[in-house]
């Protein structure tokens, strides 16, 4: 990856500067796990059954621990130790609970917890060809990032985007390894788009074309991330503006504005901020065509500027 600074009207390229130690990484990230992936710190260098957990994380929008492991070595295989860690965590859920009570001085229960998203993060200034391809499936619980430090306390951190539709269950080897795969994949589930749009068999094409065109439409704002939880699909600016909820007869959004502030000339929405509901937000709105389009985008505008 190449890196320039523009300085007066030139572009100054900045060379690498690269982290002497994997714990150099690690103290960094530690320091700002709520900035690069808006997860809550808990503990480092956790030991569990003779693992070493490098950083302990909480989720809170999924209510799921996240571990994040740093590597500098190019010959390890992320599969093998993805699956071993995640695996140990569902076999000692009441010590992490317990951990991050410790820590947090909170009284989190164990059934508090949606062990069912739980994840873990790698991160690594490279990795190979072979270790991406070997997380290349639709359904794997892990996620890659590359890091990179440049002169002028510059920083870089991208994702390796999964492009693949094979099921991780279909591929994994026979044996012990086989097991702890399919142990882990009956509790954790991998929520994406598709699981969203084709979880209802009887899901109207028109639903699933006009979830693409608002979708669409909601990115083309600028700066939006695009999270899959398990009942919605949130849009992030700097935190959550929207969350889509898909049904078969529509959509329902919820929008981040705090009560009264919302302009809804239309008085389409509705007030849920004293009711349970998904998604992040006082107001929520119901669309069944595309007709209503253009009116969402106007609410959903409003809930992006406010970011």
């Amino acid at each position: 990856m190449k890196l320039y600074q523009i300085s007066d009207g030139s572009v100054l390229k900045r060379k690498p500067s690269p982290f002497p130690l994997e714990k150099d990484i690690q103290a960094l990230v530690e320091q700002n796990t709520l900035s690069l992936f808006d997860l809550e710190f808990v503990c480092t260098e956790l030991s569990i059954e003779g693992r070493r957990f490098d950083t302990l994380c909480f989720d809170r929008k999924t209510n799921a621990f996240v571990i994040i492991e740093y590597k500098k070595s190019r010959n390890y295989s992320v599969i093998d130790q993805g699956y071993t860690y995640l695996s140990i965590l569902l076999n000692n859920k009441a010590d992490f609970v317990l951990e991050f009570n410790e820590t947090k001085g909170e009284q989190l229960k164990r059934s508090d917890v949606d062990w069912s998203q739980t994840r873990i993060l790698f991160i690594s200034p490279e990795f190979t060809e072979f270790q991406k391809t070997s997380v290349n499936f639709q359904n794997i619980p892990f996620e890659l990032w590359e890091i990179q430090r440049f002169e002028g306390e510059l920083m870089s951190l991208n994702k390796i985007v999964t492009s693949s539709e094979a099921d991780i269950n279909t591929t994994a080897p026979k044996g012990s390894k086989s097991s702890i795969v399919k142990k882990v994949s009956s509790e954790i589930i991998v929520y994406d788009e598709n699981y969203h749009l084709y979880k209802s068999k009887s899901r109207p094409d028109a639903i699933v074309e006009m979830y693409h065109t608002l979708k669409s439409r909601i990115t083309e704002l600028g700066e939006v991330e695009c999270h899959f939880g398990s009942q919605t699909i949130d849009f992030i600016k700097d935190t959550v503006f929207a969350g889509l909820i898909i049904h078969d007869g529509g959509m329902g959004i919820v929008l981040n504005v705090k009560k009264g502030e919302l302009q809804d000339y239309k008085n389409l929405t509705e007030d849920v901020s004293e009711k349970g509901h998904w998604g992040k937000g006082d107001y929520q709105l119901w669309i069944h065509g595309d007709d209503e389009l253009d009116y969402a985008m106007e609410l959903i505008r409003q809930s992006y500027n406010t970011q």
